[in-house]
């Protein structure tokens, strides 16, 4: 099964002042924002070579993002990993012994099925596993 490392999340209070800083940090002025109603957040990508950064602001207080920017501040928030079948990479990891906070794989940004695997299982990092939809085992 294919796993390349797709983009690492950040946590953001400001999303248009975060552009803006990584915007000259890296140079680049394209940058795609998307917001993900059912997520409640706004996400900016910059895609840089092989892996991207997604910059995620939450839309509402009790989004999972402000709840993390509130106990521990803006920054890293999960490493993204593309894989073939979702499904059967869920199963896997959950036949390995990590504890899962997605059973199911919901629709997430930039045409993507997404779920995460909760940070106890491993090493504190909340890991993303994404397909890009129509490309896997469906």
């Amino acid at each position: 099964m294919k796993k390349k490392l797709v983009h690492v999340g950040v946590a953001v209070k400001d999303l248009s002042a975060s552009v803006a800083t990584f915007s000259k940090l890296l140079g680049l002025t394209e940058v795609p924002i998307e917001t993900v109603a059912d997520q409640k957040v706004r996400l900016a990508f910059f895609h840089t070579g092989c892996a991207s950064i997604e910059l995620t602001e939450p839309t509402s207080p009790d989004s999972p993002i402000a709840k993390f920017i509130a106990k521990r501040g803006e920054g890293v928030h999960h490493l993204s990993f593309e894989v073939d079948d979702i499904r059967a990479e869920l199963a896997r990891l959950k036949s390995e012994g990590f504890e899962l906070v997605d059973e199911e794989p919901r629709r997430g940004a930039g045409g993507y099925l997404i779920a995460f695997v909760h940070p106890r299982s491993t090493n504190g990092v909340l890991i993303e596993i994404s397909e890009k939809i129509g490309t896997g085992g469906h």
